[in-house]
């Protein structure tokens, strides 16, 4: 912040403040009338007039009619209700992942609904790191109409990668990405000034779950991403928590059984390698695994059976430390679980003390897409924050 924006001193960041806590108060709510968000604010009802003319004005917000019973004020006879509502297409995130076999691309507006879910193979092993931010900016904003364009307000990226606040990959064995300045590399792609985070895939996606889902913010939730490798995010009331080296939650790395690290016996490869050498070595999809489960193929089955055993090791495993309430699965192999959770469920049982209760287990409702949503939901959520300076300038 400039000493120009300090020029109106007190009441000018009062006002920020109200605006922010207006915002975000019409998007945990949904709609609200007049005197309920100004009993939010804690402000009598001259100060809320200015703060929601301001944001009328400014089309962050819209008045929509008042469909269901008025209980918080009384309404004259003749004078139709009205409440607040955040207006959808006032902002747009864009939010992405670039993945070992697919780049995932969405859109979401200010009410934090997506559209515009796009997921397309790709091969990451053998792209450049350069070329792969270019070819999913391609794919992020392929057939937007500049209108959108230009209510853009961040760029989300989620990667499975270790990586600094900066943007700095360190490591992404999956990928073969090494010391990246990812972050320049996205900012030269987009040739836009609109704000950019990056984040690993699993912490975005647990991120985003978290963000929309207000009823199960309480507690402990281990987020578990079940893809070429297997990656882990941890929630606690609502905050992502990244540890003290921002690499908490990385459960993928844990040793499961003969030496072997957790991805190796849960990840993509390993499954479809087991289920290629059983049938002769045919070339095999993770869609015609999941098909042969269903249809209970004996190869299939065993080999599905023996996923069930070590997911359930590891989530035992994770509850000695964590204690968590909730295990949430996302990523293409989590269509699996429910295939095997009653033998998932049955082994934890027999693996976990009586004194461990066993977490709630659940299959992320967008499982392939979770990343690119919590990439988006992290730039939403700076939009409807103090850190958005925009909101300092008042309406155009």
């Amino acid at each position: 912040m400039t000493k120009a924006d300090l020029s109106g001193g007190a009441p000018r960041l009062i006002r920020h403040s109200n605006v922010v806590a207006a915002l975000q108060a019409l998007f945990d709510q949904g709609q609200l009338s007049r005197a309920a968000l100004a009993r939010h604010l804690g402000l009598n009802r001259s100060s809320s007039g200015h703060i929601i003319a301001e944001l009328l004005a400014s089309d962050l917000v819209r008045e929509v009619p008042d469909t269901a019973p008025q209980t918080d004020t009384p309404v004259r006879a003749g004078r139709p209700g009205v409440r607040l509502e955040l207006q959808p297409d006032a902002a747009c995130f864009v939010g992405v992942e670039i993945g070992v076999e697919h780049i995932t691309t969405l859109r979401m507006n200010l009410k934090g609904t997506y559209s515009h879910c796009r997921i397309e193979p790709f091969d990451g092993r053998s792209v450049p790191v350069a070329i792969a931010v270019e070819q999913a900016v391609a794919q992020a904003f392929d057939g937007m109409p500049q209108d959108l364009r230009d209510s853009v307000e961040g760029f989300g990226l989620a990667v499975p990668a270790q990586i600094e606040e900066a943007g700095l990959i360190h490591t992404a064995p999956l990928l073969g990405w090494e010391n990246e300045d990812l972050r320049s590399l996205v900012d030269l792609a987009l040739r836009s000034e609109f704000p950019v985070m990056i984040e690993n895939d699993a912490n975005a996606f647990a991120f985003g779950e978290s963000y929309c889902d207000r009823a199960n913010r309480a507690g402990v939730t281990l987020f578990m991403v079940l893809e070429s490798g297997v990656g882990g995010g941890i929630v606690i009331d609502g905050k992502l928590y990244r540890g003290g080296h921002g690499l908490a939650g990385e459960i993928g790395h844990m040793h499961i059984r003969d030496g072997a690290e957790l991805e190796e016996v849960l990840g993509r490869d390993h499954l479809l390698q087991r289920y290629r050498v059983a049938n002769g070595g045919v070339p095999v999809s993770i869609r015609s695994f999941l098909n042969a489960v269903q249809r209970s193929d004996p190869q299939a089955v065993a080999i599905a059976s023996d996923w069930a055993q070590d997911l359930a090791q590891a989530i035992v495993s994770a509850c000695r430390l964590l204690d968590p309430n909730r295990v949430v699965l996302g990523g293409g192999l989590a269509a699996l679980y429910p295939m095997v959770a009653t033998q998932v469920l049955n082994r934890m049982g027999e693996l976990q003390a009586r004194t461990f209760p066993c977490p709630k287990i659940v299959v992320h409702k967008s499982a392939e897409s979770g990343a690119a949503f919590g990439a988006a939901c992290m730039l939403h959520q700076r939009f409807l924050s103090l850190e958005n300076e925009m909101h300092l300038r008042g309406p155009k």
